[in-house]
């Protein structure tokens, strides 16, 4: 289904097998520095995964559910309005037309089939947007799997529509209260309770990042984006793109479409973190522009923290970014200069959220504004011929009341 040529694919499995090899290593980054209790369990779900991500039947099941119940290929859009205000040619990868909402289904639904593959009954997940957690309980519904979902306090009450919509699935959403009740304590929480259920409960990851293999399974899983885009980019456009953006928080959506550019050297790769109410007041979450090297959530990656070695509260007005790591593959790609991070605040985020709803009637994501925001920065200094595609990572229906909080409308506003 994911059509892409041969050198491609064997680039796509050479990698997967290197990585394999090194224990989860991106240069010095990644690995698992976890509890004894779960060396094992993540040994065998790197042996499933290896065994089952070229396994014909595998291969077969979840190209059906990524075509008939995701609704993939996601289109390559030409936002022609909202190009204009930025002085080139934009294109946008419509993951948010994919059901759910995001880009979080085609993670779910590959570890979700790996779950079943493997003889598991039940499922964990943290979530932060809600994204990933309505993403997790929807295949928890489809493959009759007992679900729970760990969510911090604080991305409960901002997140509401999405945790109604768990709960909708059959999902039970465990409030996480310590810490600043975000998605690093629901990490937290959710490592914990599987350590003491790693019998028969599967931990669906939600991002690139954490221990090893969860980078390389989650890039696997969401590398569809990058060889649509790439493809379709090529067949629409004629030529690849001149730069291609993606928001970054711990960095799935971001290494799914890079993954299909990070061999076309001409192409330039950027990636925008949250940097919170103010870039030039200090950065607030915008680990790879402003972290040090540490150990997180069972990964040696950027990390967000003081001298003592402390992990810093983040703050974001995307839910989504609010996380004080990265994905390790995304370090490797900062240290040697294939791609570079760069950081959006909060209120060019707003504008530029508000900007494609007025220009094209479409509702992104306060995570995917953050690309976008970064681009409208770029206005001026880009050839108008110049082609972006920008990865629409999620739509915006879930974070309308967090806008109405900050920018609240008159109903006679035009």
């Amino acid at each position: 289904m994911f059509s892409m040529p041969a050198s491609g694919i064997e680039n796509q499995i050479s990698r997967i097998e290197e990585n394999m090899k090194h224990k989860g290593r991106f240069g010095d980054y990644g690995g698992f520095y976890v509890p004894e209790v779960l060396i094992p369990v993540l040994e065998e779900l790197e042996e499933a995964f290896y065994r089952f991500y070229q396994d014909e039947q595998f291969v077969a099941d979840l190209a059906r559910l990524y075509k008939d119940y995701a609704g993939r290929p996601s289109p390559l859009y030409y936002a022609g309005r909202f190009s204009e205000h930025v002085g080139c040619k934009v294109y946008l990868k419509r993951e948010d037309l994919l059901h759910g909402g995001a880009h979080k289904v085609n993670n779910t639904l590959g570890q979700g089939l790996l779950a079943k593959y493997m003889g598991k009954t039940k499922i964990i997940a943290e979530t932060g947007a809600g994204q990933h957690g309505l993403a997790t309980a929807m295949i928890g519904a489809l493959f009759g799997m007992d679900t729970k979902i760990f969510m911090g306090v604080t991305d409960i009450e901002r997140q509401s529509v999405n945790v109604h919509k768990m709960k909708l699935c059959g999902a039970e959403v465990i409030g996480v209260e310590g810490g600043s009740g975000t998605l690093k304590d629901a990490i937290n929480d959710a490592l914990r309770y599987w350590t003491a259920n790693v019998t028969d409960t599967f931990y669906l990851f939600g991002s690139a990042c954490g221990p090893h293999p969860y980078p390389t399974i989650v890039k696997h899983f969401q590398t569809p984006i990058g060889k649509e885009a790439r493809r379709q980019s090529l067949d629409i456009i004629g030529r690849l793109p001149d730069m291609v953006v993606a928001c970054v928080g711990g960095g799935s959506n971001a290494i799914g479409i890079f993954s299909g550019f990070v061999d076309d050297k001409d192409v330039r790769i950027v990636g925008v973190e949250a940097g919170g109410r103010s870039v030039s007041s200090g950065l607030h979450a915008a680990t790879l522009v402003a972290g040090k090297v540490g150990i997180l959530h069972g990964a040696k990656a950027y990390l967000l923290q003081d001298e003592e070695g402390q992990v810093h509260d983040t703050e974001s007005v995307s839910a989504g970014l609010d996380y004080p790591s990265v994905g390790p593959e995304h370090c490797l790609l900062k240290d040697t200069g294939r791609a570079e991070y760069v950081a959006a605040e909060d209120e060019e985020v707003l504008d530029a959220f508000s900007l494609l709803c007025r220009c094209e009637g479409i509702l992104p994501a306060l995570e995917s504004s953050h690309a976008l925001a970064w681009l409208l920065r770029q206005k001026g200094k880009l050839d108008p011929e110049q082609v972006v595609i920008v990865n629409l990572s999620g739509r915006g229906d879930k974070d309308v009341g967090i806008v109405e909080e900050h920018r609240p409308m008159n109903v006679d506003d035009k």
